[in-house]
């Protein structure tokens, strides 16, 4: 079942992609973790004033409220990228997008021109086979796999962390790319708001009276793709599969009901919550595919706050933060994290904002 949902139009109209473009020296996207993931940088926004205010991520705690209601994204990265050789000896790349089941899956896959329906590709000392079983009209394949044993396994021992393009050093520590609280495995990219929290951070919030409840959103690659229509009520979404479970509906609902704020981390988790929200941001345990698409004249109506990296120019996230706390505001949030040298994407520093 597929949930679309775009922006309502009593806000700005037809904004331009380029409304979503700011200077960024490549100097400031990092390359690799910070040692200890909640000595990060957070950046403090007040959505109503734009007042900014500056924090390390250990100092969350001092943000939240007894009674509010943290929602994380459980999904875990496969380590979906697989360098592999031809039989004729080329090197060629492929990396796991969708299981389609009968060990066919959705796949991007380098170079293409040498990746036509029936080409074949060897994987480690050929424990792994792949054939290509069609070219899809976006370029991507479908491809069949041959192996004995467990796929996971086998993609487990051979596989890489498909880390974003931005990103040119080698992850020495897969379990870097996961969050501490990742289960549900299905992911091709992290939720990476996640990536700062540590179990003993998690444990003080819980504490202090904050619930912390699940969401699953199985990132696709989709979540790199440029915006490339001038105007941004053209571009489609790619769309991810997501679940609400019981529990979390339920925590979420009260939460809303007793005056506590529901504070989704990462732009994945937030676009679960209003993909499945009724008109009052009501919830029901729930699972299926969303397209959602948020941008400026979007009316929230389940979370209240946002824990969010900072994203690429132009792109659909930063078109989501900027439909919650103001695209001017956002913008010159963004100014500001530059002239104070904040370390940006992935593996950068945070941005609270509520």
């Amino acid at each position: 079942m597929l949930f679309p949902c775009n922006a309502e139009t009593d806000g700005e109209k037809h904004m331009k992609t380029s409304d979503f473009a700011y200077d960024l020296p490549p100097e400031l996207i990092a390359q690799t973790p910070i040692p200890e993931r909640d000595r990060s940088r957070l950046m403090c926004l007040d959505k109503k004033t734009g007042a900014l205010e500056h924090r390390h991520f250990y100092e969350l705690p001092s943000l939240l409220k007894a009674g509010d209601c943290l929602v994380i994204n459980d999904s875990r990265v496969l380590p979906a990228r697989l360098l592999g050789r031809r039989p004729t000896g080329g090197v060629s790349e492929l990396v796991l997008l969708r299981d389609l089941g009968g060990n066919i899956w959705e796949c991007l896959c380098r170079p293409g021109k040498h990746l036509r329906e029936g080409a074949e590709i060897l994987f480690g000392e050929g424990e792994l086979r792949a054939r290509i079983e069609e070219v899809l009209p976006d370029g991507n394949r479908r491809v069949r796999f041959f192996y004995e044993g467990i796929f996971l396994e086998v993609l487990d021992r051979l596989g890489k962390m498909p880390l974003p393009p931005y990103i040119k050093e080698e992850l020495q520590d897969r379990e870097r790319y996961q969050t501490v609280y990742s289960r549900e495995l299905g992911s091709a990219a992290a939720p990476t708001a996640g990536l700062h929290f540590t179990r003993e951070l998690l444990d003080e919030i819980r504490e202090m009276g904050v619930t912390v409840c699940p969401v699953t959103l199985h990132v696709g690659l989709g979540t790199f793709r440029p915006v490339k229509e001038e105007v941004i009520e053209q571009h489609e979404m790619h769309a991810e599969y997501c679940i609400i479970p019981e529990e979390t509906a339920k925590a979420v609902n009260a939460c809303r009901e007793s005056g506590g704020r529901v504070i989704a981390v990462g732009t994945t988790s937030c676009r679960t919550l209003e993909s499945f929200a009724d008109e009052n941001g009501r919830l029901k345990p729930s699972s299926g595919w969303t397209d959602i698409f948020i941008y400026p004249g979007y009316r929230f109506r389940c979370i209240d706050g946002l824990i969010t990296n900072f994203h690429l120019p132009e792109s659909t996230l930063i078109m989501l933060v900027s439909a919650l706390a103001g695209r001017e505001q956002v913008l010159n949030a963004y100014r500001v994290a530059v002239e104070e040298r904040y370390r940006f994407f992935s593996f950068g520093d945070a941005m609270f904002i509520a």
